[in-house]
């Protein structure tokens, strides 16, 4: 072949792996010095010092209404069976069922979770609550169901909720004086209440003493008129069997 010709075919081929050279090179260079990508930033899902979540792990709700903070089914949850610690109550013809705060009733094979209706009588609290105050009166709270105190039926009674019920009183002086005048009193908790509870407990047992025997010890000569020794004396009996009735030892 013609010696020219030879040199310009060669050309082409030339500049080809020319070009190639090129390219890799510049890719390997290209390689060397970018930057490199930052690795997506992990947001922390830890929760929060002393957060709750509003739902649990078995889709139980929060209860945060005055401090309350503990959890329960959701109103409308169905279960197929009872809790193994429960007591049988009726109201208005109705059947209802009570465990650790929880108010169930019957629907079809198995139990809903209800609100008990107003007027049903209980004899215990539930085993969580919060005690508050609405106008000198104390309530007992627990999973949006307020309770009060009934000494004409010795129990607690589902009550509606109180007026102005997003703003609680503070306790009133007496209730936080124990209810009583009689120092020398000693009032044990059979039953491990707490001191918040005793306090409530000997308030309204206070009440009701007073209203029966019309003698109250905070005013000056128990506010009675005639024999102050009697009816200072009917007032301690009455309020040592309330008292009594609500698991404490009185002497």
């Amino acid at each position: 072949m013609n010696p020219f010709k030879l040199a310009l075919l060669s050309i082409p081929l030339a500049l080809s792996i020319q070009c190639g050279i090129s390219a890799i090179a510049d890719e390997h260079h290209g390689e060397q010095h970018s930057e490199p990508r930052s690795a997506p930033v992990a947001h922390s899902t830890a929760p929060r010092p002393g957060y709750r979540p509003t739902v649990d792990g078995r889709g139980q709700v929060l209860d945060g209404r005055y401090n309350h903070g503990h959890y329960y089914p959701p109103t409308g949850a169905v279960r197929p069976s009872l809790p193994e610690t429960y007591h049988p109550y009726y109201h208005g013809g109705s059947r209802f069922y009570f465990s650790g705060g929880i108010w169930y009733a019957p629907q079809g094979p198995g139990f809903v979770v209800v609100r008990p209706p107003p007027g049903l009588i209980i004899s215990v609290l539930p085993p969580y609550y919060s005690m508050v105050w609405f106008g000198g009166v104390p309530y007992y709270y627990a999973n949006n169901v307020y309770y009060s105190w009934q000494p004409d039926q010795n129990g607690y009674a589902v009550v509606d909720p109180p007026q102005d019920a997003d703003n609680p009183s503070p306790p009133p002086e007496d209730a936080q004086t124990n209810g009583t005048a009689e120092d020398d009193w000693i009032i044990y908790p059979k039953n491990g209440q707490s001191k918040e509870q005793q306090a409530a407990d000997q308030f309204e047992c206070h009440n009701w003493a007073k209203g029966q025997t019309g003698f109250d010890p905070t005013q000056p000569g128990g506010g009675v008129p005639g024999n102050v020794d009697t009816a200072r004396n009917n007032y301690n009996r009455a309020l040592s069997v309330c008292m009594q009735g609500r698991g404490y030892q009185v002497g």
